[in-house]
């Protein structure tokens, strides 16, 4: 059993079809995994449905159903939601010192650090997932195993 920590550009993929969607929603829908996200996620997935509809690229009803499936799947505990906590942000500042990150990405990886110190005494792996090629850099160079779904199309998990 491995503990997932799916950033926003791979969790949308589990909503929006994109390269890596299988794999994503094999990932999610197996009881064999710990899917986590942070607080940030939540936020960050409605902003990306809202743009994709102010952008033309769904319509209104599809934003609305894909919005109201995703808090669905957030109230039915489909995802683990890690606490940000005010440390997170102190971290993120210094890893934004280390990295080039954008804000939310260097709150994702704090997070994401602080879950394998929770789950690594315990014999689990954290898998850090993402399709942002700057975070996954910087989460490798961190020390985190990380895997981009789109790399993953002929592989589920």
């Amino acid at each position: 059993m491995d503990f997932y920590h799916l950033d926003s550009s791979a969790l949308v993929k589990h909503y929006i079809r994109e390269p890596g969607s299988s794999w994503i929603r094999a990932l999610v829908q197996s009881p064999e995994h710990h899917i986590w996200i942070s607080e940030l996620t939540i936020v960050e997935i409605a902003a990306a449905f809202g743009r994709l509809y102010r952008e033309g690229r769904i319509r209104e009803s599809v934003w609305q159903g894909l919005l109201d499936q995703f808090m669905a799947d957030i109230a039915s505990g489909r995802y683990n939601i890690l606490r940000t906590l005010v440390e997170d942000f102190f971290n993120a500042v210094f890893l934004t010192r280390r990295h080039p990150l954008r804000a939310g990405d260097a709150i994702q990886l704090a997070v994401a650090l602080r879950l394998r110190q929770l789950v690594s005494p315990y014999g689990y792996q954290l898998i850090f997932v993402t399709s942002d090629q700057a975070l996954r850099a910087a989460a490798e160079a961190e020390g985190l195993t990380v895997e981009d779904p789109q790399d993953m199309p002929s592989r589920l998990p």
